[in-house]
């Protein structure tokens, strides 16, 4: 208890109706699906009923909420009035099947990426990969490092001000203010793409006003600066080094770059689609033009504490990591590409 005194630990909950409190552990701490976190996501509002949904869908809701894992035949959804709402359902029992094809939610999530490809829903994706990070941080947790753990399962808005600043908004926030014509230093931030930040201290996250996470972290509404050297790039680097531990059993140590002065590149890792196409073409030597640079936010250097743990012939080398907006401004991470892509050492 010293120990954590001394620290300054403090257990926080966090992303509270994210459903992660829904799922149970196996001894080894990886998740178990459970009914409950079954029912959980038949609240979804792609699936929920409404007032107006057919007799039919909501016997079959409240047949699904009663035995979570009940098998469903074509004729049940084929009863639907509502053909979205049983294109709906589809694509729900088959999330569900991928989430019961493995013991563990951390197997199914790698599954997903495995083979033929991806067929489930991106948002249903997203739902999971909160829950695993959620898993990862544990309760003690920065307000950076979950903020920027965000990064990994939301897209975010990426705009560049005069001088040089790079902010980063949750994109879907940023859209609904639009919307609803609710502009807050936030919305016009995004929107006028280099006006200045009113009410600073409110609504960009740093070190000096973390607390303001807490309260607010199922709300989705705190810029961040993405400037080399910014506090969330550090923690950034934190959250993806714990990714790895607790996926591939690997310690690894990464730390933000400036550039790739390395004569022996050996090893790369787009963090996103934008970035592996850009480092795929500096790798080989293509021309990459200024535009797409540009987009290039941040390097990373990522490192083995064991070299072993690394393909013979690569052991001790770095790998490079790197994440880029695409023409949109907007920054779609994708943290299953460490979990697919790094150059690792079989195990016996």
């Amino acid at each position: 208890m010293l120990e954590t005194m001394l620290r300054g630990a403090v257990d926080r909950d966090f992303w509270a109706d994210s459903g992660y409190h829904l799922l149970a552990q196996d001894p080894a701490g990886h998740l178990v699906v459970t009914d409950d976190y079954l029912r959980y996501l038949l609240e979804r509002p792609e699936v929920a009923p409404i007032a107006s949904s057919c007799a039919a869908e909501h016997a079959l809701h409240a047949r699904l909420q009663a035995a979570p894992r009940a098998e469903i035949a074509p004729p049940s959804l084929a009863a639907l009035a509502d053909r979205d709402a049983a294109d709906n359902y589809a694509v729900w029992l088959r999330f569900r099947a991928r989430l019961l094809a493995h013991p563990t939610l951390e197997a199914s999530y790698r599954a997903l990426f495995e083979g033929a490809g991806v067929d489930v829903a991106p948002v249903l994706v997203a739902q999971i990969t909160q829950v695993l990070l959620r898993h990862v941080l544990g309760s003690q947790a920065t307000a950076l490092e979950a903020r920027a753990a965000e990064m990994l399962f939301r897209t975010q808005k990426i705009s560049v001000l005069e001088g040089g600043s790079v902010m980063a908004a949750d994109h879907e926030t940023v859209e609904r203010h639009a919307l609803s014509g609710g502009f807050g230093s936030v919305g016009e931030l995004l929107r006028q793409g280099g006006a200045p930040l009113r009410s600073v201290d409110l609504d960009v996250l740093g070190e000096d006003n973390a607390d303001i996470y807490w309260p607010r972290s199922s709300f989705f509404d705190l810029v961040v600066s993405l400037n080399h050297g910014q506090p969330v790039l550090t923690a950034l680097c934190k959250v993806l080094e714990r990714w790895i531990a607790h996926f591939l059993q690997r310690e690894v140590r990464i730390q933000t770059e400036r550039d790739i002065a390395d004569e022996h590149w050996v090893w790369h890792v787009g963090l996103d689609a934008q970035a592996s196409s850009i480092l795929n073409d500096l790798y080989t030597g293509a021309e990459v033009g200024e535009d797409r640079l540009r987009r290039l936010m941040c390097l990373f250097r990522l490192e083995f504490v064991n070299p072993s743990d690394m393909r013979a012939e690569l052991a001790g080398k770095p790998v490079y990591l790197a994440m880029a907006m695409d023409e949109h401004h907007q920054l779609k991470l994708k943290p299953q590409n460490l979990l697919l892509n790094l150059p690792l050492a079989r195990r016996s």
